[in-house]
């Protein structure tokens, strides 16, 4: 089809200038349909660099900002995710999601392709695809070029000014023991240390070795003079976990491959183990918790004096996207960003900042466990105080446990710090206006405790008082607001289109290598067709009695490298796993559509 045009508030890194589908006729065109708070969107972001390198005259890369969360649809705040997030291209700010639905976006990340004519001739959900959109970006290349239709020439991406701040997005700290705090220096790409007056720098590390450092881990005396360094942090985008010593300033791997894990799970040697967007570390029952956020789960790291001896593996988590509570190992997170071990060391505390919630994991006779506090799905969040099952949050990053045993939430896109009382089951508000806060400690004083709080927007860490009495905040309740796909009650026909990359193959040589994982919220939306089988074809059956909910619809399909001539799989050949998860809005109506057709990884002839 024709690509519709580009429509929404405003464009970002273009100086002003609105882009339109004429501007880049003779171009292949990516559209990148994002949100900054999703995950997934910053693993295509990077995939997408190599590709804006070596198309550089050729390819337009075009960012469309589609908001999930209410905070990322205000326009200061998508400005500094774009500086934030090292977007190089042109961004169209799409709040009340115009261009999202005029090209039937489903999911973040989607990927559109245009070609040099002005047609949409693919569509990817998801990430992972850096292959084959290489390979569909070099076959239109060729055929515009033997067609004529091909030009080359600077796009229209207009580099911002670059502001300068001593930090830049800061994203988390921890205590060092002496008065100085340790502070990820996100922006900046290094680790600080900064003395008790929160501006004056003893030291940085990590220039030239990390990229993206969130997480830190100032690690107990004990261990640090077992292992032979002071304290860890996550990368985010090396995808490993790296030690420093404070004596001399060495930086060490100590988990992790540099690359990006594709599979669900993993486990073993910790540095044959890939990573999948490591965000925050403690220290828990001798061993490292890593919130694995790129994976929606909860990893454990076993540290020895020698680093091949590391191991690591799956703590919590199937990787499914989503809160659900109980055995661990079968529990789902989405996107757990925040971490910290309570005083008594019988669970660590949760931020699962994609579903909006607070939860804990902990050691029980039968196993870990997963449980929640507040918090609904992925869908729903606001500012709301009270009883705690009713309570909303809206995308928090860091966690706290305060001395009387309740949990300060750093609630950051609602710029604030709440308070959960486990005794009283209450959510209250701490503090408000804060610019982005992203992690939070307790800091002891002789006037009593307060907290130290990482602001993360304004480019600081601050010192906030613990209220002797804490506000109540009713602000409304808020859910994701994405077009409603009109369906009919009863049988509705569910598929996925997913065509490999040229080169790549279905492997089926040991089953059908796709599976569906389909559920409802509400349970009852769904009277037949739940759970998880092989296959990307599913006929539902929908209730006749509810008149709307949300179809989650998770998918995977595995394909493999075959033979460029025969086509033929060799033994051995490299494999790729492809995945996805939908929430689908659904309207019952009488009239609605009796198929639902999401694309994985489409493609059309031009």
């Amino acid at each position: 089809m024709r690509a519709p045009e580009l429509l929404g508030r405003r464009w970002l890194n273009t100086g002003g200038a609105a882009v339109r589908l004429a501007d880049l006729r003779g171009k292949v065109a990516v559209l990148d349909f994002w949100t900054f708070c999703c995950v997934n969107c910053l693993h295509v972001l990077d995939e997408l660099r190599p590709l804006e390198r070596e198309f550089a005259d050729q390819l337009v890369l075009i960012g469309v900002h589609s908001p999930k969360f209410e905070h990322e649809a205000d326009p200061v705040a998508l400005e500094q995710a774009v500086e934030r997030y090292a977007v190089h291209h042109p961004v169209l700010d799409d709040p009340e999601l115009q261009t999202w639905g005029a090209y039937t976006a489903r999911a973040w990340p989607t990927l559109v392709v245009i070609d040099p004519e002005g047609y949409v001739v693919g569509q990817f959900s998801g990430e992972g695809h850096s292959h084959g959109l290489e390979v569909l970006i070099r076959e239109l290349l060729e055929e515009h070029r033997a067609k004529g239709t091909l030009r080359t020439g600077d796009g229209p991406y207009v580099a911002p000014e670059a502001p300068t701040t001593a930090l830049r997005f800061p994203g988390k700290l921890a205590a060092v023991g002496d008065g100085s705090y340790l502070v990820s220096d996100t922006a900046h790409h290094q680790v600080v240390q900064l003395e008790a007056d929160l501006e004056t720098e003893r030291a940085r590390y990590g220039d030239g070795h990390l990229d993206s450092p969130h997480g830190v881990l100032v690690l107990p005396p004990d261990a640090a003079r077992r292992l032979g360094y002071d304290a860890l942090v996550a990368d985010t985008v090396r995808h490993q976990v790296f030690s420093i010593r404070f004596s001399d300033g060495e930086i060490r791997v100590q988990a992790g491959t540099g690359e990006q894990l594709r599979e669900r799970s993993g486990s073993g040697a910790a540095l044959g183990q890939p990573l999948s967007t490591p965000w925050d570390l403690a220290w828990w029952i001798d061993r490292v918790v890593i919130a694995m956020a790129g994976t929606h789960q909860l990893w454990a790291l076993h540290l020895a004096a020698d680093p091949k001896d590391n191991s690591v593996a799956v703590l919590a988590g199937t990787s499914q996207e989503g809160l659900r509570d109980g055995d661990a190992h079968g529990a789902w997170l989405a996107q757990p960003s925040g971490l910290a071990a309570s005083a008594d060391g019988k669970k660590v505390w949760i931020a699962d900042s994609e579903t909006s919630a607070l939860r804990s994991i902990s050691l029980q006779d039968t196993g870990f466990r997963l449980d929640s506090y507040v918090g609904k799905g992925l869908f729903d969040f606001g500012h709301l105080d009270g009883p705690a099952s009713e309570a909303l949050l809206q995308h928090p990053l860091g966690v706290a446990e305060l001395p009387d045993g309740s949990v300060a939430i750093a609630d950051t896109y609602n710029g604030a710090i709440r308070r959960y009382d486990p005794a009283a089951g209450e959510v209250s508000t701490l503090a408000t206006d804060l610019a982005e806060p992203s992690d939070l400690l307790v800091e002891d004083d002789p006037a009593g405790a307060r907290l130290v709080v990482v602001e993360s927007a304004a480019h600081r860490v601050v010192r906030v008082a613990i209220p002797v009495a804490a506000a109540r905040v009713s602000g409304p309740a808020l859910q994701t607001q994405r077009p409603v796909t009109r369906v009919t009650p009863g049988a509705l026909r569910l598929s996925v289109d997913f065509v490999p990359p040229t080169g790549q193959k279905l492997d089926k040589r040991y089953g059908d290598p796709t599976q569906l994982t389909v559920s409802a919220s509400p349970e009852g939306l769904l009277r037949n067709g739940a759970g998880a089988a092989q296959g990307l074809e599913r006929t539902l059956e929908l209730a006749d009695d509810i008149t709307e909910g949300v179809l989650h619809i998770s998918v995977r399909a595995a394909a493999c490298d075959g033979d460029p001539i025969t086509g033929e799989l060799p033994e051995h050949a490299a494999c790729h796993v492809y995945q996805q998860d939908w929430g689908i809005p659904v309207s019952l109506v009488a009239d609605g559509a009796d198929r639902l057709e999401l694309a994985l990884r489409g493609t059309s002839a031009s």
